[in-house]
């Protein structure tokens, strides 16, 4: 098989018609593009999150027509609209049976069915108007590729079966020269009910499906063109980045940064498979490139902000020169299916954030009372919100001296309520007031890149 590259649109270039018609040229112009991975259209994904939680039927009402108005705006300025409207209006329609389902009983199993249709709807007006450009295009679920398990909102992909439906689906229509359009996201399990695989999982499937086609590289298209020092949204010398590591990488994404998904890396770091990340909006303004050993590797590279964090301290006497106390702690979490992210330790005391990368939760939803009664059955639980995790991304930086001391004296003026040092060569963690993350990021990257 010949050079493949495998892109993947977010949600921001698909989010109308003009978007979508720079996207189908971005593909058109590149040879080497034969599979397309689409997100929904930009505010879809949340209307239906908000529909899959159950509204009152006046919500529920103005929601629905918030959708169609999106993707009607795109038919309405396609040359051939009756190609795709009855197929949309299908969706549409079982959108709203969905919605009208969850509005008596929710359950994860049908959110990942009802926050499926953003992609299904996006992808098939992407393959019309890619027709219309006389581009060979091919629309393909992808629920027949990527087999996961059953953990709704954020399943586990199968990589044999996966890799084996991808040999059956995709390579022949690759071979017959077609361009493969389908859906980021989504899976299917052993049940044949829709998984997805997280919040952001498109990058993850575009990765995936690079993976089982042994393409070339991974071509993430974005609304911003690269990845940067910290987002240029809050400060304004912000400086693009033309190489970065997969480590770097990943480590930036799991402490906020919006560019890739966290889970993106491990499929293109198996393989080797290089990532760009680039301006659907700007192609010729260039990107960033993600690969295994860039050089050079400085000992600072970025900040990472992450909002709205949550934080529990787990206090408790019996943690004095006792053994067990933590497995305990840690077989509750995990019996509730939580992960910890950020965590420090003292002699009597543990406090820790919680990972809440699923499909549609957030912090305060993954405290449920159970959770918090069998934690008090331990020790004192305290829980505080309004916070904002800080992340300084680098390379060996428990090699270089003076880390430290720069770092705190940037961060004297602040109330800094967890740092988290030493547990990896790539990341200094601090938790900072929301109010104040701005100012922090800031003040840190003034004094480590400017």
């Amino acid at each position: 098989m010949s050079y493949l590259s495998v892109a993947k649109f977010g949600g921001t270039s698909v989010a109308d018609f003009e978007a979508m018609s720079a996207c189908a040229d971005i593909v058109i112009a590149d040879a080497n593009t034969r599979v397309v991975v689409l997100s929904a259209s930009a505010g879809i994904t949340n209307y239906l999150v908000e529909l899959a939680n159950g509204c009152e039927s006046e919500r529920r009402e103005a929601i629905l027509a918030a959708v169609r108005a999106i993707q009607y705006r795109i038919i309405d300025n396609i040359q051939h609209p009756e190609n795709v409207r009855e197929e949309i209006d299908r969706l549409l329609n079982q959108i709203q049976i969905l919605a009208e389902s969850a509005g008596l009983a929710t359950s994860p199993a049908l959110t990942d069915e009802l926050i499926s249709h953003g992609e299904m709807m996006s992808t098939r007006l992407f393959t019309q108007l890619l027709h219309e450009k006389q581009c060979p295009a091919e629309w393909v679920d992808v629920r027949n590729v990527v087999a996961t398990n059953s953990q709704f909102g954020k399943a586990a992909p199968d990589d044999t079966k996966t890799q084996q439906q991808a040999d059956l689906v995709l390579k022949p229509l690759i071979a017959q020269g077609k361009i493969v359009i389908t859906q980021g996201f989504i899976g299917r399990d052993e049940q044949g009910k829709t998984t997805t695989l997280g919040r952001g999982g498109s990058d993850y499937t575009a990765a995936l499906l690079a993976e089982v086609l042994n393409a070339n590289d991974v071509l993430i298209w974005t609304d911003v063109p690269g990845i940067y020092t910290t987002d240029p949204r809050i400060v304004a010398n912000a400086k693009r980045l033309e190489t970065i590591s997969f480590n770097e990488a990943a480590e930036m994404a799991t402490f906020g940064a919006k560019v890739l998904h966290p889970a993106t890396l491990l499929p293109a770091v198996r393989s080797n498979i290089p990532v760009y990340v680039g301006s659907s909006k700007a192609p010729q303004q260039g990107g960033t490139w993600v690969t295994r050993d860039p050089q050079p590797r400085p000992t600072f590279r970025a900040i990472a902000l992450r909002r709205n964090q949550i934080l529990i301290t787990l206090s408790s006497l019996s943690m004095l020169h006792a053994q067990g106390f933590l497995a305990n702690v840690f077989a509750i979490l995990a019996k509730h299916k939580i992960s910890v992210d950020v965590i420090t330790t003292s002699e009597v005391s543990v406090a820790l954030t919680l990972d809440k990368t699923g499909s549609a939760s957030s912090g305060t939803d993954m405290l449920s009372l159970d959770l918090l009664t069998e934690l008090q059955a331990y020790c004192n639980v305290q829980v505080e919100s309004d916070l904002a995790l800080v992340a300084i991304i680098g390379n060996h930086l428990h090699r270089q001296a003076g880390i430290a001391g720069q770092l705190f004296a940037t961060l004297v003026p602040y109330n800094v309520r967890l740092i988290s040092y030493g547990a990896s060569t790539n990341n200094v963690c601090t938790l900072v007031k929301n109010e104040d993350a701005n100012q922090v990021v800031n003040a840190l990257h003034q004094a480590l890149f400017e």
